[in-house]
Order: structure tokens, then C-alpha cells, then sequence
């Protein structure tokens, strides 16, 4: 997925602890939101992990209230 940009909440549950929060656009163009536990910027690809893998994935907070999170960063990818 692309990384279109960052989303600001600033009242959450606590189970989202303070990780960001970034808005994603997978490959059919469809926008969707995952917490960030790697840092990831505007304009990277990232690759997500989904369900309860998305949870773990939050290595601060395994517990996190999550359903996407990024999992890593992609050095090189090309979309075509």
C-alpha cells in the first residue's frame, strides 16, 4: 500500500495508545487508516499486516485496538 498521508486524531480510546495514525491506499485505489508503529512517511510503500497479526505488529502495545498496521517499510518498489 501507499502511504497518502497522516491522519490527526486528538481524543482517542485508550487503546490506541499514541501511535500514528496514516492514511493508506491500497493497489484498486480504496483509502483506508492504520496505526504506524515504524514511522512511515507520505509517499512510501509499506506493506500491512491485518487482524489479530495487526495487533502484534504493535510491538509497544500488543494489546492495541487495531484491525491494519503497517508492518515495515518497502525500499524499493515499483507499481507497475
Amino acid at each position: 500500500m501507499k502511504v497518502l498521508g497522516e491522519l490527526v486524531c486528538t481524543q482517542r480510546v485508550e487503546g490506541f495508545g499514541h501511535m500514528h495514525l496514516r492514511i493508506l491506499q491500497n493497489n484498486k485505489g480504496k483509502k483506508l487508516v492504520a496505526l504506524d508503529p515504524v514511522g512511515a512517511r507520505e509517499g512510501n510503500w509499506v506493506f500491512t499486516t491485518t487482524g489479530t497479526a495487526a495487533r502484534y505488529a504493535c510491538t509497544n502495545n500488543p494489546e492495541a485496538i487495531t484491525d491494519l498496521t503497517i508492518g515495515g517499510i518497502i525500499d524499493f518498489w515499483d507499481p507497475n
